[in-house]
């Protein structure tokens, strides 16, 4: 079976590499144990020290990894830049902060005596080798944000990549390689998703990670619970992106071009449904649809170029559904709608604002991966909480008020694992990353993300 690199803008496909059969992909999951037999007995320091070196390979590599990611899945070059140097800042604060966050907790004295012990603490140990499911929209930043606690911690990691991203996933195992990690530290997996089963329930393999698709995080958390092993999921999203009177409406406008539109709306994070007060819905409406329709759609590799093409041809498709059952129920295309004229080829789709969603529209529960946003006006606080919160997703969200009432209502009320106040969501190594209901369970990032695959020893002592 191949597995190929196949350019969304031109259509062309650029190389094809053989998948790792049965016997590569013993070899590998034999090296990750044996090696996390040893590497687990590394100081902070030496894992600190291999990290920062694998952050300094990146920065010298980020203009050559940047245009990998662009042409295996269409990000603009820009964005490609940018994901690279945040995958760097990530490795380097994981390497400066790993032992501090992993440090021993102590419990109050006067409950240590009243446990009967003269001594007792919380100890953090890793838990072996994690396999990694990683998907190809932030086919750099997806797996470092993995990698970076997940090593720093003490355990070895086997990455199974998205399949249209096969040069990124093997630049990532080389990296690691480069660095001085040991062999078999952190492995890339070149198979298709029939073969992970056997992956997850090998008894060498003792967790898991998963950015992806619904069905996809159903899947490996099926296999896991069968197994009894400890997994963590991150999977689609579709944020509110809400807008009340006292709002900066030209600010938030301008935001919320960005971050719908991100790496061409292909993001869990990215802000899908535009929830705007009707004192300010005309005003926000209008300014939208005419920024979202000057943007520049064309060659990714062009550092002028707003919005490359859809990753995938079957993305394109989906996302063509999507829209093509809200107009068929009288949704109002105020930009968009379709593909551009001007390009014969490749997987392009013109950002589009939609208005009159209604409940029976598939857009109005499904996520949408691309630069399509669905406007929606709503008469209160009330209202947009309600609004807001009828979706099964529940990552992310951004509320645009200057109101603290206001503020106070969202945080307590909206369903989602992130409130970001005036701003677009973003991720960064020092906050916690991940969502509730369909959008997945665990947290990546911060402290709570290094020690989702470390073991927390309960040590007693007396005498």
């Amino acid at each position: 079976m191949g597995i190929a690199t196949v350019n969304p803008t031109t259509g062309e496909t650029l190389r094809t590499y053989d998948a790792h059969g049965n016997d590569e992909v013993e070899r590998r999951v034999a090296a990750a144990h044996e090696t996390f037999r040893k590497y687990r007995g590394t100081s902070f320091a030496e894992r600190a020290r291999l990290m920062r070196r694998a952050a300094d390979l990146l920065d010298e590599d980020a203009e050559d990894v940047a245009r990998t990611m662009t042409t295996e899945m269409g990000k603009t070059i820009t964005s490609a830049r940018a994901e690279a140097a945040k995958c760097a800042k990530a490795m380097r604060w994981y390497a400066e902060h790993a032992e501090a966050l992993l440090a021993d907790e102590h419990p109050a004295q006067a409950d240590v005596k009243d446990s009967g012990a003269d001594a007792a603490r919380v100890h953090y140990r890793p838990l072996g080798p994690i396999l990694a499911v990683m998907p190809w929209n932030f086919p750099l930043w997806q797996v470092i944000r993995f990698a970076a606690p997940a090593l720093m911690a003490g355990n070895t990691g086997l990455l199974k990549h998205a399949s249209n991203v096969p040069r990124t996933a093997l630049y990532l195992g080389d990296l690691f390689r480069r660095a001085g990690f040991p062999e078999g530290c952190f492995q890339t997996l070149l198979i298709g998703s029939g073969a992970v089963e056997a992956v997850l329930r090998d008894r060498r393999v003792v967790a898991a990670t998963l950015t992806g698709s619904e069905p996809a995080g159903r899947s490996v958390a099926a296999i896991a619970g069968d197994e009894v092993k400890k997994t963590v999921l991150e999977l689609g999203g579709s944020d509110p992106y809400i807008v009340m009177p006292s709002a900066d409406v030209p600010r938030a406008v301008k935001t919320a071009v960005t971050a719908r539109v991100q790496n061409n709306g292909q993001s869990c994070i990215a802000a899908k449904r535009f929830i705007v007060h009707g004192d300010v819905y005309d005003d926000f409406a209008e300014r939208f649809t005419a920024a979202m329709t000057a943007l520049t759609v064309g060659d990714p590799l062009d550092d002028s170029t707003d919005v490359g093409p859809i990753a995938t041809e079957q993305g394109r498709a989906d996302l063509e559904e999507l829209v093509d059952d809200a107009v068929s129920k009288g949704a109002t295309v105020l930009c968009g709608g379709s593909r551009p004229e001007d390009r014969s080829t490749g997987w392009f789709y013109l950002p589009t604002v939609l208005a009159g969603i209604t409940p029976d529209m598939r857009i109005h529960q499904e996520e949408t991966f691309g630069p399509v946003a669905t406007l929606y006006q709503v008469g209160d606080i009330d209202e947009a909480v309600e609004v807001a919160n009828d979706s099964p997703f529940g990552l992310s969200s951004n509320v645009w008020t200057r109101d603290d009432a206001d503020i106070a209502l969202f945080v307590r009320d909206l369903e989602a694992g992130g409130v970001f106040v005036n701003g677009m969501t973003a991720s960064h190594p020092a906050l916690p990353f991940g969502g509730v209901k369909r959008s997945g369970y665990g947290r990546e990032l911060a402290g709570h993300g290094i020690k989702e695959f470390c073991n927390a020893t309960t040590v007693w002592q007396r005498g």
